[in-house]
């Protein structure tokens, strides 16, 4: 098992993460604040739909490896 591989945050998923997807909460978090998620490219949709739903999601950038 690798331990520094980067998967989807996707419940379950366990594919590699190809994007970051960036957001704040922003009753909690400063406006410049920047959490990510990481998806693979099946569930970049579904978890920038979540975030982008509750007015979380600030960018989709690709994932380029390990922080």
């Amino acid at each position: 098992m690798e331990l520094d591989r980067e998967i989807c945050s996707a419940k379950g998923c366990q594919a590699d993460a190809d994007w970051d997807l960036q957001w704040n909460n922003p009753k909690i978090h400063a406006p410049d604040r920047r959490k990510i998620w990481l998806a693979c490219d099946e569930h970049r949709a579904s978890l920038s739909d979540f975030l982008g739903a509750r007015g979380f999601l600030k960018d989709v950038v690709a994932h380029e490896g390990p922080r």
